[in-house]
C-alpha cells in the first residue's frame, strides 16, 4: 500500500528542509573555502539546490501543507548534517557532500518513489526526477573539479567511509507529525 497524503507531505517537507539546509551549508562554505575553483562550483550548486527547495516547497501546498513548508528531519539526521556543515577541510567538504550526502539523499528519493503510487503522486515524482538529474550532474562536476584541482581530493578515505556508515545507520529521516497535528502556517 502506498503512502497517505499526510505521509507524502511529511516526506516532501522533509526533503525540502534538507535541500534548504544544503543550500545554506554551501553558502556558509563559500567565504571560508580558499580555493577559487571550489567556490565557483559551490556557488553554482547553491542555485541548483535553491531550485530544488523551491520545487519541493511548491509541492507541499499541493499535499495539503502551507506553501514552502519544511519539516525538520529526525534528530540523528540533524546531527549528521550539522557535523558535516562544521567541517573545515575543503577535501572533506567536497567528499562529504558529493560522495555521501547527495548520493544517499538520491537513494532516499528512490526509496520514496518505490513506496508511492505513480498515478497519485506523479507531480512529486517529476520533481524528484529533475532533482535526481541535477544531482547526477552536480556529482559529475565535483569529480571534474577534483581532477582539475588534485589538491582538493580526499586523502582520508576512512573519514568518508565513517560518514557513509553513519548515514546508513540513520534509518527513517522523516520526523512525521503526530496524528491530529497540522502544519503551522508560515
Amino acid at each position: 500500500m502506498g503512502l497517505s497524503v499526510r505521509e507524502r507531505g511529511d516526506h516532501v517537507a522533509t526533503f525540502r528542509w534538507i535541500e534548504v539546509y544544503v543550500m545554506e551549508m554551501l553558502a556558509g562554505w563559500v567565504p571560508t573555502t580558499p580555493e577559487t575553483e571550489v567556490k565557483l562550483v559551490f556557488g553554482a550548486h547553491i542555485w541548483d539546490v535553491a531550485q530544488h527547495a523551491d520545487s519541493l516547497g511548491r509541492r507541499t501546498q499541493e499535499l495539503r501543507l502551507p506553501l514552502q513548508h519544511s519539516l525538520e528531519p529526525a534528530r540523528s539526521h540533524l546531527q549528521y548534517l550539522g557535523d558535516l556543515a562544521a567541517t573545515v577541510e575543503t577535501s572533506k567538504r567536497i567528499a562529504g557532500l558529493y560522495d555521501c550526502v547527495l548520493p544517499t539523499l538520491d537513494r532516499r528519493f528512490r526509496d520514496y518513489v518505490d513506496r508511492v503510487d505513480p498515478l497519485l503522486d506523479g507531480p512529486t515524482l517529476r520533481v524528484l526526477e529533475r532533482i535526481r538529474h541535477d544531482t547526477a550532474r552536480m556529482t559529475a562536476e565535483s569529480r571534474a573539479l577534483r581532477e582539475e584541482v588534485p589538491a582538493v581530493a580526499l586523502d582520508d578515505p576512512a573519514w568518508l567511509e565513517s560518514l557513509r556508515r553513519r548515514e546508513a545507520a540513520l534509518g527513517d529521516i522523516v520526523a512525521h507529525r503526530p496524528s491530529g497535528q497540522e502544519a503551522a502556517a508560515p
